[in-house]
């Protein structure tokens, strides 16, 4: 009978075992924990100072507002970007690097460093596509890609004026796995 009760106990401890491992999110059974991240959201930016047409090193910071998708869940968060744009004007804007910190619901966060970049503007749209990695946080060490869609919230005649100080942007950012 004790024989019997170990061998049962024994079974129902693998049985456990093995559905907790089959059940486990997508993402996490077969990459030990090294899920992706994708996220979109919207970004509100300042220039400072502000672009105009003779290009200039200008400060940028942004607060962005998420939702993100990682193991099949999705959660909400927020984020601050700084960068220091080496030469930017209504036209150009080059030095496109920067450090963002995501702040997940959960408390977690992720900082990264964005380290490269293509800038296209085309019909008043501004498009950058920014590559870097994890250097804190969520998904240390993993490789970033970022995407930021932008128009400026002022006309292109204050160019000539006081300047572009605004942008709403709409930002795709991705931790890979």
């Amino acid at each position: 009978m004790l024989i019997r009760r170990g061998t049962t106990v024994t079974l129902g401890a693998l049985a456990l075992m093995v559905t907790s491992m089959v059940g486990a999110p997508a993402g996490q059974a077969h990459t030990g924990g090294h899920e992706a991240v994708f996220c979109t959201g919207t970004a509100h930016g300042r220039y400072d100072p502000p672009l105009t047409l003779p290009s200039r090193a200008t400060r940028v910071h942004a607060d962005v507002r998420y939702t993100c998708t990682t193991g099949g869940r999705i959660t909400p968060a927020t984020s601050s970007f700084d960068s220091v744009a080496t030469s930017a004007a209504c036209v150009s804007l080059s030095g496109a690097g920067g450090t963002e910190t995501v702040r997940y619901a959960d408390g977690r966060r992720s900082v990264i460093a964005i380290d490269g970049g293509t800038v296209t503007r085309a019909a008043g749209v501004l498009t950058i596509l920014q590559s870097g990695h994890v250097t804190d946080g969520r998904g240390k060490g993993r490789s970033v890609r970022r995407t930021v869609t932008s128009l400026p919230q002022q006309l292109p005649t204050d160019c000539l004026a006081s300047g572009l100080q605004d942008t709403r942007s709409h930002v795709q950012l991705e931790i890979l796995p």
